[in-house]
């Protein structure tokens, strides 16, 4: 089947470290994004926020008249490097996929948020939204990387 795909590249100043600290945990999403709160509802296998977690985000604005929670596996984790996931509920698509990358630029952080799923009606009423939002979360989470950098010793 085709697939939908998005995604948000943007470099920031601040270390891939204080970067990672914000993508890898759900609890801190609320902190940068447009989320009213992230939270565990399943530990990883061999860590709290490593592969196996299940996280849930809820949306601070409402999506279709509505607030959506997404509840979403975490599939692939290379420490302080790389993110990937699937969502397993909440958003109308099917086998979203979804990755952060960093990768070290200079003194700071290149960051790059990608997600695929299949091309449906609900998956394509889905892309609206989130090409608007990917752009949007990455301005976020850049602002926020860039004020808890500055704020570290």
């Amino acid at each position: 089947m085709a697939q939908l795909h998005v995604e948000a590249e943007a470099t920031t100043k601040a270390s891939p470290e204080t970067v990672w600290a914000l993508v890898s945990d759900a609890t801190r999403y609320p902190s940068w994004g447009p989320w009213s709160s992230g939270h565990y509802k399943k530990a990883g296998e061999e860590s709290p926020r490593g592969v196996g977690a299940i996280q849930t985000l809820r949306s601070a604005q409402r999506y279709l008249g509505r607030y959506t929670t997404s509840v979403e596996r975490i599939l692939e984790v290379e420490e302080g490097r790389r993110l990937a996931y699937m969502v397993i509920r909440g958003v109308p698509v099917r086998n979203y996929r979804g990755e952060v990358t960093l990768t070290p630029a200079g003194d700071g952080t290149h960051i790059r948020w990608t997600a695929d799923w299949d091309d449906t009606t609900l998956g394509r009423v889905a892309w609206r939204g989130l090409r608007t939002f990917f752009p949007e979360m990455m301005t976020g989470l850049v602002a926020a990387a860039e004020r808890d950098d500055a704020q570290s010793p």
